[in-house]
């Protein structure tokens, strides 16, 4: 479908003399091979600096997820051929896509179990936390001046907390336990009168634990206190239900779910209403809230991932979760000092967070350029500092140096878990192998009793 839109659009539109030039494209991933430009593979790649033997096998899925090919090909339609603006009301082509739109809006409602009028596109989860967050207090000001999250919120969420903060509102940043779930009698006490928004996290994006929404929804109902939650990782990999949760805004993100980029979706209750001040101010599309042209390809496109999760979900899940466990039993069958970080009851398969003890991560990471994934050490130029996700959880600074995120997903193959383990393991081993620390654990010396000297 996809390839013969785009071949006959590029028929009536290119000259005769430039069409044996033209490659047939093909939405399917085992085609990217096919119409790649050749290239010498004794020469690999290099990129910023680093070469390596080819591709690397991607696991990052938490950062984003590749494209699903029948997701592809329902948006292309609305890229060569469907193009109108939705909000054209005097044509076919804008009606054709207002129609496609709401499609869409219905398609991800279904997968949170939500009513389509409670749906409004943003361009991703980013806005639509900066919108619940600050859209809510803005618009209750008068009457509410606290805002309760927690320390391993996601930056926008945080960040969107500290400016309310700069505004003269007050915030209550909640801990968590070491299995990174938020303790429900600290949440309870630290409701106030003046208390407008509380905002957790439903999947960490960096450890990947679930937080007990419903315990959470039912303290906030019992308050009558709005529930906001950041759910760009859950969409897709946990089942969500907005009644059951007691939500009241929900964020969701396009490319976290097999969708496309810069598109996300925010769930805003209906019945009790819940009320925002816009960020952005305009045409008053997606009823005021958020002002602009609706994308229609990137949404038909979040809105055919949502339907392709809702029918794959469960399958989704069971091959995740065995490739989860065929990837930390490899990894701990060859190697001691392997330590998750975070619940292991209470999290999305798909995401695992492992510390190596006696490993520095940025080292561990650029020893693992054949494998693409991604360190809880965040690198500045300036300094190398532990993840604040892992910190909040009391992981020694040592171990939440040497953590890394390995994140599976749909596309992900039993090769690609075989091949990440032995890269890690070799890596590991090398890097232990100059260690001195690691030489002295193995002759019995406790590390941490030793008082090192300044020189």
């Amino acid at each position: 479908m996809a390839s013969k839109i785009i071949a006959s659009t590029l028929r009536r539109s290119l000259s005769p003399k430039l069409l044996p030039h033209i490659r047939p494209l093909s939405t399917a991933t085992a085609a990217v091979a096919a119409v790649a430009e050749p290239y010498d593979e004794t020469a690999g790649i290099s990129m910023k600096g680093v070469k390596i033997s080819g591709r690397p096998l991607y696991l990052d899925m938490q950062a984003t997820s590749p494209v699903d090919p029948r997701v592809l090909d329902a948006m292309l339609p609305y890229f060569v051929s469907r193009y109108g603006n939705p909000h054209s009301r005097t044509h076919l082509y804008g009606w054709e896509s207002d129609e496609a739109v709401e499609a869409a809006r219905a398609q991800v409602a279904s997968l949170i179990n939500a009513s389509p009028k409670e749906i409004v596109f943003t361009s991703g989860a980013t806005e639509c936390n900066n919108i619940s967050v600050k859209g809510v207090m803005h618009f209750y000001k008068e009457k509410k001046r606290h805002v309760i999250t927690t320390q391993t919120e996601h930056k926008c969420v945080l960040d969107s907390c500290r400016h309310l903060q700069q505004e003269g509102f007050d915030v209550t940043y909640l801990t968590v336990k070491p299995d990174g779930l938020i303790d429900l009698n600290e949440l309870r006490s630290a409701i106030r009168k003046d208390t407008g928004l509380v905002s957790v996290m439903a999947v960490n994006n960096e450890i990947g634990v679930i937080q007990p929404m419903e315990e959470i929804g039912e303290i906030c109902k019992e308050f009558n206190i709005p529930f906001h939650t950041d759910a760009a990782q859950a969409l897709g990999k946990i089942p969500i239900d907005v009644n059951k949760w007691n939500v009241s805004l929900m964020s969701l993100s396009g490319h976290k779910v097999y969708g496309p980029k810069g598109v996300g979706a925010l769930y805003m209750r209906r019945r009790p209403r819940i009320r925002v001040e816009p960020q952005m101010n305009g045409g008053g599309q997606e009823r005021g809230i958020r002002s602009g042209t609706v994308p229609t390809p990137l949404v038909v496109g979040m809105g055919a991932a949502c339907e392709l999760a809702m029918k794959e979900m469960e399958y989704d899940e069971i091959w995740v979760t065995k490739l989860k466990d065929r990837l930390l039993d490899g990894i701990r069958g060859r190697l001691d000092g392997v330590v998750v970080n975070g619940s292991t009851e209470r999290r999305y398969a798909g995401n695992l967070n492992i510390s190596f003890a006696y490993v520095e991560g940025e080292s561990l990471l650029m020893g693992l350029k054949e494998v693409a994934v991604s360190s809880g050490s965040a690198c500045t130029s300036a300094s190398l500092e532990p993840s604040y996700v892992l910190r909040a959880l009391g992981v020694d600074e040592d171990m939440a140096h040497t953590s890394i995120r390995f994140g599976i997903g749909r596309f992900t193959t039993e090769e690609e878990i075989d091949k990440a383990v032995e890269l890690t393991v070799n890596q590991v081993e090398k890097l232990r192998e100059m260690s001195p620390l690691y030489e002295m654990v193995k002759e019995g010396i406790d590390i941490k009793s030793i008082q090192w000297s300044q020189h």
